[in-house]
């Protein structure tokens, strides 16, 4: 059972974030030639790097499922799975830049050079990290240490994410429940990091932590969707 809907599941958030992302950005193009200031197309893109980035990474975990060698993948399938969190590294690390960049230019994040340079630095640090060779990526192996110092920058990113969201968010409506949505994706995300070379199974924590994005593009959408006249 789990072969099958473990990877109808991912499909199915691979096409909802998609359709999130070209929404948001074909929606943000046509406000702007009304004349309307909007900054929707940061959404967009967040949401589309979010599914492309994943789309790495799961499907090459969908096959594997499919095919029971998930936990004993072939030399190609390991490579494909270790790329693909690579890759989905990458752009969930611009995913919550661009969330922030967004917050930031309508006004609802405080206009802050020192934040900006946080921001600014704790990404770079997080991709010099990705780039080292301990992080074993075309074998899907690497060191449970290595695991946790190229997430440290990515997490300390998060937490300044979720407590501006908090702090500057709570009364803004569609986003009051943003910061509880991102801190339970980190929640769910931790232990993959932690204790996945324990278990196969603990890899599953990631269906909730997609979950939490969902809930994020759907916050997005619920802004950015026709209103009513």
């Amino acid at each position: 059972m789990r072969k099958i809907m473990e990877p109808a599941f991912y499909f199915l958030y691979l096409a909802a974030i998609g359709f999130a992302g070209v929404f948001l950005i074909v929606r943000s193009i046509q406000q702007r030639k009304k004349g309307e200031d909007n900054h929707g197309y940061l959404l967009g893109i967040a949401c589309f790097l979010l599914g492309f980035g994943d789309a790495f990474h799961l499907i090459p975990r969908a096959i594997g499922l499919f095919t029971d060698t998930l936990d004993n993948p072939s030399e190609s399938l390991a490579f494909y799975l270790g790329v693909g969190k690579l890759i989905t590294s990458v752009t969930m690390t611009v995913f919550y830049d661009l969330l922030y960049l967004y917050f930031r230019k309508k006004g609802l994040f405080p206009a802050s050079k020192a934040l900006d340079i946080v921001a600014i630095v704790l990404t770079a640090l997080r991709f010099a990290l990705l780039c080292f060779p301990q992080n074993g990526w075309t074998v899907n192996a690497t060191s449970l240490d290595f695991g946790i110092y190229r997430n440290v920058p990515f997490v300390i990113l998060g937490v300044m994410v979720i407590a501006l969201s908090f702090r500057f968010l709570w009364n803004e409506s569609p986003y009051r429940f943003l910061g509880i949505a991102i801190t339970l994706s980190f929640l769910f995300y931790l232990p993959v990091v932690l204790f996945a070379h324990l278990s196969v199974y603990v890899g599953m924590l990631m269906l909730p932590k997609t979950v939490c994005y969902l809930w994020i593009a759907g916050m997005f959408l619920k802004e950015a969707w026709p209103k009513k006249a």
